[in-house]
């Protein structure tokens, strides 16, 4: 086991710098009720006394239900301010208007959701110079199970070096909320959706490889050819440069 003592402080150290050079007053992060999420907050709860979480139900029942609570149960035991903003509505308008440029599939339209989500975020993050903390871990990282310009945007992220075992074990160190350490990871993208079931391969086999380099061989193949085909979400944006132009 890691030691998180140790790894707490270097952790908020490296929050504390974000800002620093930000020169930004606080920090504003989402709120799902989740895992990842739930370690967020406290670590930059620890790091700035002015951190919000924002809990953005959208369609799913998920996110009014279960999600929703374990989001203020979370809060409420770490001292985090809480927003509350329904993206239902926006959600339904937008792919009403969507509707008339042509068909929208299945996909395209859950991952409206995570950026609907994004969006919110910097807006409440401009307008009261936070920062957004990002709350991908190393796993989905590996994956590319995670929305393009969705939740996959941040200004920071304090914990994407840490695989979901390893948030596990950093959850019960903080003695986070036993609900949120046994339910089942989901996005709440849809109802009865489940992280492990949309990638087809089960944390512990990513977690397996990524730490111990046992591979599975009936899932390191879906492991490989996912990182394989995301490998675009992890790459900076490629930027043309005139080859006879000025160098900067």
């Amino acid at each position: 086991m890691r030691d998180y003592e140790k790894e707490t402080s270097a952790r908020i150290a490296f929050i504390k710098e974000r800002l620093a050079d930000a020169h930004a007053d606080g920090i504003i992060y989402g709120n799902s009720g989740g895992k990842d999420c739930t370690l967020v907050g406290i670590l930059c709860k620890m790091a700035c006394d002015n951190t919000v979480g924002v809990v953005m139900p959208c369609q799913s029942s998920r996110n009014y239900g279960s999600d929703m609570q374990d989001a203020f149960t979370a809060a409420a035991q770490y001292g985090i301010e809480t927003l509350t903003v329904d993206l239902s509505a926006v959600k339904e308008q937008f792919m009403t208007a969507l509707g008339e440029a042509g068909t929208i599939t299945d996909a395209a339209s859950s991952n409206i959701n995570p950026r609907l989500r994004m969006t919110t975020l910097y807006a409440l993050g401009q307008s009261r110079n936070a920062l957004v903390a990002g709350t991908g871990n190393r796993s989905e990282r590996y994956m590319g199970y995670f929305t393009k310009w969705g939740d996959g945007a941040c200004d920071f992220n304090p914990i994407a070096d840490l695989t979901v075992e390893e948030i596990y074990e950093y959850l019960a160190y903080f003695d986070a909320p036993l609900s949120i350490r046994t339910k089942a990871p989901s996005a709440g993208l849809y109802e009865g959706q489940t992280d492990e079931d949309q990638m087809g391969v089960s944390y512990q086999a990513i977690d397996d490889m990524l730490l111990r380099g046992i591979r599975n061989e009936g899932s390191e193949g879906i492991i490989e050819r996912a990182h394989r085909v995301t490998a675009h979400k992890r790459r900076p944006i490629p930027l043309y440069a005139d080859p006879d132009g000025e160098k900067e």
